[in-house]
């Protein structure tokens, strides 16, 4: 957060092209762009990622534990999902352009594109919004203390994840046989994954 900002200076900014400013890309018509306060000083405390989505192609599950999200449909389709921690429900929303869902601080959600061509604005009501990714918790917690935990077969979990990559982002795989990975890899600890860095 920017308790005091001089707008006087030279290297204070107030435009910046989104597009030139590519997070992660699965393909052309797969790819998220970030605008933070690392690209943007100004913005102190909101930051945004411009998403672009093929049918079937989803944000993996995950959460942001300091931040809220307003995810708006500029086009095409999805299905936002969030689970609601106090009834323990899974809610869903089909949008269309111009329809927003809002998903609160901590909240586990996802979205999957419905049709081609679907552009989502997810809109973070912090500079540099922190992820949990499903993928980072499938991957990093020990398969002993999952086994322990559920009382299940410790080898059997092993195999079962052993396909997931964390971080994986935009899924699923392009096909199942390809070990996918995208363009950007994280130089800190996955377990806390800010996207904006």
């Amino acid at each position: 957060m920017v308790s005091y900002m001089d707008y006087t200076l030279p290297s204070t900014r107030f435009f910046f092209d989104v597009n030139k400013s590519t997070f992660v890309k699965k393909d052309n018509n797969n790819l998220i762009n970030v605008l933070g306060i690392s690209q943007l000083n100004t913005l102190e405390n909101v930051s945004l990622l411009d998403i672009y989505l093929s049918k079937g192609n989803v944000i993996e599950p995950h959460y942001h534990q300091n931040a809220a999200e307003l995810v708006y449909c500029i086009s095409g389709a999805a299905n936002i999902s969030l689970l609601n921690p106090f009834t323990r429900k899974i809610l869903s929303y089909s949008v269309t352009p111009g329809q927003v869902v809002n998903i609160p601080l901590g909240w586990w959600h996802y979205e999957i594109a419905t049709v081609d061509h679907t552009h989502l604005l997810a809109i973070f009501d912090a500079p540099t919004p922190e992820v949990i990714l499903g993928s980072d918790l499938l991957k990093l917690t020990p398969p002993s203390i999952i086994a322990h935990t559920y009382s299940i077969n410790e080898n059997q979990w092993k195999n079962t994840i052993a396909p997931v990559e964390a971080p994986l982002l935009i899924g699923p795989k392009r096909n199942k046989k390809e070990r996918y990975r995208q363009n950007h890899q994280p130089s800190y600890p996955a377990y806390y994954y800010p996207p904006f860095q």
